[in-house]
């Protein structure tokens, strides 16, 4: 960063007062601009013990499985959030039960929550999905899941078999998919 998106004025990088990390500091107005992890919000849809698939239409990892999942936007809930983005992308509507799972990715600044979910509509490809279809864990093809935060949601929500045994933690320091 180096214009202050408030006023425009230059920033300069430093520690601030009382804190203990640098950061963009604008040198006309004083704002302290932080940077902080983006939220990435997701459901594992189930129906009849299948679990709803998109299959990407976009990079980062065309071609390959995910469950719908994106990034939260402003003005919404987490829970409103992982609705929204599975309506989207693969145009179903659920009925969202808990967070069970949470994953850290640190090296790409963003937190991972996925929620459980009773798929309550059909479902279809969304313009970010090339193919949305229900798989059972014996057909998911786990050499071709998008990304770790993805296998470790469905790992663990297949482990758990609906006995809401919490919210599971995990953390993904290397940016590979």
């Amino acid at each position: 960063m180096k214009y202050c998106s408030s006023c425009g004025g230059t920033v300069s990088h430093r520690v601030p007062e009382g804190d203990g990390r640098e950061r963009a500091i604008c040198d006309a107005c004083g704002i302290v601009h932080y940077r902080n992890p983006l939220v990435v919000v997701g459901c594992v849809a189930e129906r009849d013990g299948k679990v709803l698939m998109c299959k990407r239409a976009i990079e980062p990892r065309y071609g390959y499985w995910t469950l719908p999942a994106g990034f939260m936007e402003l003005g919404e809930t987490v829970g409103g959030g992982a609705a929204r983005e599975t309506l989207e992308e693969a145009l179903a509507t659920v009925e969202l039960g808990h967070i069970f799972a949470c994953v850290d990715v640190v090296a790409a600044g963003q937190v991972h929550l996925f929620y459980t979910g009773k798929l309550v509509s059909d479902f279809g490809a969304g313009d970010e999905t090339l193919e949305a279809v229900l798989m059972s864990e014996e057909e998911i093809p786990w050499d071709e899941i998008a990304f770790h935060s993805v296998e470790f949601a469905l790992r663990t929500y297949f482990e758990d078999r609906g006995r809401n045994r919490g919210v599971h933690v995990h953390e993904v320091r290397r940016t590979r998919y």
